[in-house]
């Protein structure tokens, strides 16, 4: 991606979308684009934080790793996030791993140079404390979910959450989750086991909760599944 390229795409980004076309100049002007194969490592846990990435194309999965190897997904991105949130202001090592899921273009912004792009745009400041303040509450409610409701309770609040970040409304208003999260993707972005998502699935698709179509894609409504929780 060249830098007129580059500058459309951040002019575009809703973190930036407010931001004159001097402002936006000088966040090219810091910025790099790269290309990243699908299985490789943007960034490793622990690894110095140096970077923040934007996604221009391709999908991005942010998990943690204990001592044992057992994965913990903590998101799943797409075109048009950044990541990692935690970078603008914590000192040391990414908390997490970045996994390419498929081929991916990112626009890297170093750290250091973006911290004195916000000193000079205290508005741009202001809506990255937005952006973070959403991804906090995202974070409490997922952490709530896992203390306060039972196994079948996360699935269903899961499916939701992913509905309402990558589903495709249809005119009657169910949802087409598409076919690439897969049973051990869902376990580990709620700390079950695949079994366990997958006799619930098979479960809720007994009772017509939900459904699944020939591309595999899951169909199902979003107001119908939250029923289930009252």
């Amino acid at each position: 991606m060249n830098k007129k390229a580059l500058k459309t795409f951040l002019a575009n980004y809703a973190l930036f979308r407010d931001l004159d076309e001097y402002e936006i100049d000088k966040i090219a002007e810091i910025s790099i684009t790269r290309e990243w194969a699908k299985n490789s490592h943007v960034f490793m846990q622990g690894e110095l934080i140096e970077n923040v990435y934007f996604i221009h194309q391709g999908k991005i999965k942010i998990y943690k790793s204990d001592i044992n190897g057992r994965e913990q997904i903590v998101n799943i991105l797409k075109d048009g996030e950044m990541f990692p949130h935690v970078g603008f202001f914590r000192k040391g090592g990414y908390p997490a791993f970045a996994e390419v899921l498929e081929p991916s273009i990112l626009a890297v912004v170093p750290i250091t140079q973006f911290e004195k792009v916000l000193i000079d745009n205290p508005e741009l400041s202001i809506k990255v404390f937005k952006v973070l303040g959403e991804k906090i509450v995202d974070l409490q409610e997922r952490l709530e979910a896992q203390v306060l409701n039972n196994t079948y309770e996360q699935i269903i609040k899961l499916l939701i959450r992913l509905a309402n970040l990558y589903g495709e409304k249809k005119q009657d208003g169910t949802v087409s989750l598409k076919a690439e999260f897969t049973n051990k993707d869902l376990a580990s972005m709620i700390g079950t086991t695949r079994e366990t998502v997958s006799r619930t699935l098979t479960k809720m698709k007994k009772e017509e909760l939900l459904e699944t179509d020939r591309n595999g894609n899951l169909l199902l409504d979003p107001e119908v599944l939250f029923n289930e929780l009252l």
